[in-house]
């Protein structure tokens, strides 16, 4: 039984190209060949001992159903922070808490497209710790493990990479500006 109430339709926020709001829609209509550009986010979930809580998306999502991900995608609704939409998709999703929420990446936005079916998002990428033990609802979330930040890496940057491709990008940004050790308290040579 999904953690998420059925009776609620979920609306996304439409975006104008530079991401002003411009309106709403309901997430069910949203997602087609052609998307309209929307807010959304993602997080990255890390416990004490340095490791992210990568998930497997349920295998009947219409979009990038089994795919392997960072912890945590989701939308903000219409008028609702994108830090506490991050908070509610965990709970939700994941039935964990999270401290230490940290904005790395707010300028974050993609396209992709798989199946007939394209993303089209303003994705604020965030950094959160747990070290709750997850409880996936099945409708969202097929499995969750706990990884090492270098193996999801490897994973995300390999040639022929099974990883969903907004976390592709997402690990490169990552990378680049350093977050995650700064997050987690490394240096770059740890």
């Amino acid at each position: 039984m999904s953690n998420l109430d059925a009776s609620v339709v979920e609306q996304v926020v439409l975006l104008t190209p530079d991401g002003t709001p411009c309106g709403v829609a309901d997430k069910a209509s949203v997602h087609g060949e052609v998307t309209p550009y929307h807010l959304a986010f993602s997080c990255y979930v890390f416990d004490r001992d340095g490791r992210l809580l990568v998930t497997r998306r349920a295998l009947d999502k219409p979009t990038w159903p089994g795919v392997w991900t960072n912890s945590c995608c989701g939308h903000p609704g219409p008028g609702e922070d994108p830090a506490d939409a991050v908070l509610r998709r965990l709970d939700q999703e994941l039935g964990i808490p999270a401290a230490d929420l940290t904005l790395v990446l707010p300028d974050f936005s993609y396209r992709a497209s798989f199946r007939g079916v394209e993303e089209y998002e303003l994705c604020p990428v965030f950094l959160a710790r747990s070290d709750a033990v997850p409880t996936p609802d099945p409708s969202e979330v097929a499995d969750a493990v706990w990884r090492s930040w270098d193996e999801f890496v490897a994973a995300a940057t390999a040639p022929e990479s099974q990883i969903s491709p907004w976390a592709q990008e997402q690990v490169r940004a990552l990378i680049a500006g350093g977050h995650v050790e700064t997050f987690l308290g490394r240096s770059r040579e740890d």
